[in-house]
């Protein structure tokens, strides 16, 4: 009877800490992060394949080169042309005849398994930024379910202290994979590296310009509670995101332009399906939507500053739309709503990436008549050896957006009875209005170079080659 008023008094606390336990085991027991990449289709070019050794060995050929004989009799291909066989045209054939080993043109399909996935590398960086940010994300939510506790209650009574303390472990594992995956010798190019450092400059001078008091007439942020030490702080903590997260928002393009087809190839090998495109399709647009709305001309129409119910329509701007209050709530709700879809769509992301050196291979079978396959062959080996990078790279940002969300929804005003200030004023003024910001310029800065390199796509400047 004794433990009764502990467990009333510490019910929060004990909640985390059984909720943390749980997931823990159950990440560790059923394997959710090999679980969550299980099945996607990865592709091999073998060096040599020929259909005796597939035969007894068990592949089966996925695609093949255009206009073969079906000599091979391999299971389990795809044409990638509409035209059969038998109604080709004759073409004169020219003097010089061109040997071609038909059975080095096959690639073969496989599904993704677990053996798989643990020999790739940034194998480990992946489960560990994936177990820690879920735990991380799962204790914000639940403190956000069980709501505010009595005024004046202790960190440990309110159960606040472990959301928060996973919350910053998940932010720390995920902007630590994301660095170390920029400063990666081997699987960056170098103009890549070059723009990432310039994106984080621009970074660094929009972050100074908005922090300064300059940023309020654009862009709808009044740093209050910031002064200016931690002002320059947050500055280059900008600048450094701009420049980690341009690699991922390339390859989101990369994945984005392939998975709706925007060439027209119908390729069905390469483009995905109809409810898989729809995602894409609106995880763009509301990631679109999300970051105008911290924009000041759109933010000051949807606003209804002075309850004004009619008239003139000179004076609807301003006159019209939501109140603070609900506004406030709609900004919240589609950060929240764009992090999800970027995490739904993360494996039709990931899809793309592999279909990539598929249309490769497609390309070089059909640049000559001699085709030159070990450009694709490595680019196939190469796509297949940094996959968890690809990983890595589209699943941080959103994961930082929802935890930067949810850490600005906490209830910190107990911490302030630790003397912890930031400047004249308590860290949790900070810390909310830090947390709100940086989860809004994660999503701005990936639609700017998501939506530049799309254009740069459609005139032809840059090419998937």
């Amino acid at each position: 009877m004794s433990l009764l008023p502990f467990f009333h008094i510490y019910k929060h606390l004990l909640l985390q800490t059984l909720l943390s336990l749980s997931l823990a085991l159950i990440l560790t027991f059923f394997k959710i992060p090999i679980f969550f990449l299980t099945g996607l289709r990865t592709y091999v070019h073998p060096e040599k394949a020929g259909s005796a050794n597939n035969a007894s060995s068990g592949l089966r050929a996925a695609t093949r080169r255009p206009f073969s004989d079906s000599g091979s009799q391999l299971d389990g291909h795809h044409y990638l042309s509409s035209i059969p066989n038998g109604e080709l045209k004759k073409r004169n054939k020219s003097k010089v005849k061109f040997d071609f080993d038909e059975n080095n043109a096959h690639i073969f399909r496989l599904k993704l398994e677990e053996g798989h996935l643990q020999t790739m590398l940034f194998f480990n960086e992946y489960r560990n930024s994936f177990d820690f940010s879920f735990l991380g994300i799962s204790c914000l939510c639940l403190s956000k379910c069980l709501g505010e506790s009595e005024p004046g209650s202790g960190v440990l009574i309110n159960g606040n202290l472990m959301p928060v303390i996973f919350g910053f472990i998940g932010l720390t594992k995920a902007f630590l994979a994301l660095a170390k995956i920029s400063f990666e010798n081997s699987a960056p190019k170098r103009s890549e590296k070059q723009f990432s450092a310039i994106f984080g400059v621009l970074g660094f001078l929009v972050g100074i310009m908005i922090c300064s008091g300059i940023g309020p007439s654009v862009f709808d942020f009044h740093f209050d509670s910031v002064e200016g030490s931690w002002r320059i702080l947050l500055a280059v903590l900008m600048g450094f995101l701009a420049s980690f997260l341009y690699m991922p928002a390339g390859k989101n393009a990369r994945s984005f332009w392939l998975g709706t087809d925007q060439l027209r190839w119908n390729l069905s090998i390469i483009s995905c399906g109809w409810f898989a495109r729809t995602i894409l399709y609106a995880n763009y647009m509301l990631t679109l939507f999300t970051a105008l709305l911290w924009i000041n001309p759109l933010a000051e129409i949807l606003v209804n500053k002075n309850s004004y119910n009619g008239g003139v329509a000179d004076k609807l701007v301003g006159n019209v739309g939501f109140s603070k209050l609900d506004f406030t709530k709609l900004r919240i709700l589609c950060l929240l709503l764009s992090a999800v879809l970027q995490v739904v769509a993360l494996r039709s992301n990931l899809q793309m990436f592999l279909n990539e050196a598929v249309l490769s291979w497609y390309q070089r079978l059909h640049a000559s008549k001699v085709s030159d396959l070990d450009f694709s062959r490595a680019k196939i080996f190469l796509h297949n050896h940094y996959l968890c990078l690809a990983v890595l790279q589209l699943f941080a940002p959103p994961v930082l957006v929802l935890v930067f969300l949810r850490l600005s929804q906490v209830d910190t005003n107990s911490f302030d009875k630790y003397n912890l200030v930031c400047g004249s004023v308590p860290c949790s003024a900070f810390i909310k209005e830090a947390s709100l910001f940086m989860a809004w310029w994660i999503i701005f800065v990936w639609v700017v170079i998501t939506s530049a390199s799309l254009v740069f796509y459609r005139h032809a400047t840059l090419y998937i080659f």
